[in-house]
């Protein structure tokens, strides 16, 4: 398996993916990653300043992906750890712990001060991957994602 950064390419790859997570796992459509319209522009939402999107590829196929972006609608420096998806077959491998890892470091790289995430209550696996790396539960919201129907918050220091 490979994590590399995401390339124009991966567009239909990624999108395919994360929709796959959320029938398979049976996730809410609405009011999470599963409506945003960048879904299918993957790329391209995250070729700007301050923004990185990694795929994890095995034999030329996309299984699962995460990026950090500047937390919409805050005018504080935080990033927000986005659309970490993987398949079934790759979960429980390893993968999301160094996947989070690269995107922490990236998000110190660009200058970022906390690291915020948004996730489902039913995604206990991940909670408590992002507890073990350092993220600490909020009782509000930040920014303004539009995923009202994630309503577990999660936010982690960087330079401490």
């Amino acid at each position: 398996m490979v994590i590399r950064k995401i390339e124009k390419k991966d567009n239909e790859q990624i999108a395919q993916v994360i929709r796959a997570v959320f029938i398979s796992d049976n996730y809410p459509k609405s009011g999470t990653a599963f409506a945003d319209v960048q879904l299918d522009f993957m790329y391209e939402a995250y070729d700007r300043p301050k923004a990185i999107y990694f795929v994890v590829e095995h034999d030329d196929v996309i299984i699962g992906g995460a990026g950090i972006s500047q937390l919409e609608n805050s005018s504080e420096n935080i990033c927000e750890l986005q659309k970490m998806y993987f398949l079934q077959e790759v979960r429980g491998k390893g993968v999301g712990f160094e996947m989070i890892q690269k995107c922490l470091v990236m998000a110190k790289v660009m200058g970022y001060e906390k690291c915020y995430l948004e996730t489902l209550p039913e995604m206990l696996a991940a909670q408590k991957l992002y507890n073990k790396l350092g993220f600490v539960y909020l009782t509000k919201p930040m920014g303004g994602t539009g995923h009202t129907s994630c309503p577990v918050w999660m936010i982690k220091e960087l330079n401490a």
